[in-house]
């Protein structure tokens, strides 16, 4: 990790603290390097950390990071559009990465300007969508990542 990513991540965590950390952490924002472990592998999203900063509908039902998937009838194509449009709707989001089944989307936070990662994947055969959102600084979210996805739910719906 480099100073400069060191210093960030402190004033993004004094940002919490203090007013001088929010002034900072607006006009420097809150972003820490791209994860390296997010993607699909073997047709799965990483499993969310340990900190209560990520949802996910891969995560365990009784876990308090579950969201449930988007699910859909119809066709896979139609419905796979409708989430990369409600996903590239919310406000902040910039396209990292897509394939044919996979959408990796960054969601910058008006206020502070904290990166969270936004995670779709299709599973045509069962007719969802998988998704995670994660926060890649701090420890808590308030909620940021889960209202984000219902937000996307939403629209998801919304466009049927």
């Amino acid at each position: 990790m480099t100073t400069r990513m060191q210093k960030r991540i402190v004033l993004c965590i004094a940002a919490g603290v203090t007013g001088a950390g929010l002034a900072g952490a607006f006009f420097f924002g809150c972003a820490a390097p791209r994860p390296s472990n997010l993607g699909a592998r073997a047709g799965r999203l990483s499993p969310c950390p340990d900190s209560p900063n990520c949802v996910s509908s891969e995560a365990a039902t009784s876990s308090e990071r579950y969201v449930p998937p988007l699910s859909f009838e119809g066709g896979a194509n139609d419905a796979w559009q409708r989430a990369r449009e409600a996903a590239l709707s919310l406000p902040g989001a910039q396209l990292v990465e897509e394939r044919d089944d996979y959408l990796w989307i960054e969601v910058t936070t008006r206020a502070l300007r904290f990166v969270d990662d936004l995670e779709l994947l299709l599973d045509a055969n069962e007719r969802r969508i998988d998704v995670r959102s994660s926060s890649r600084v701090g420890y808590s979210d308030l909620g940021a990542n889960r209202r984000r996805v219902e937000a996307l739910r939403e629209e998801f719906e919304r466009q049927r």
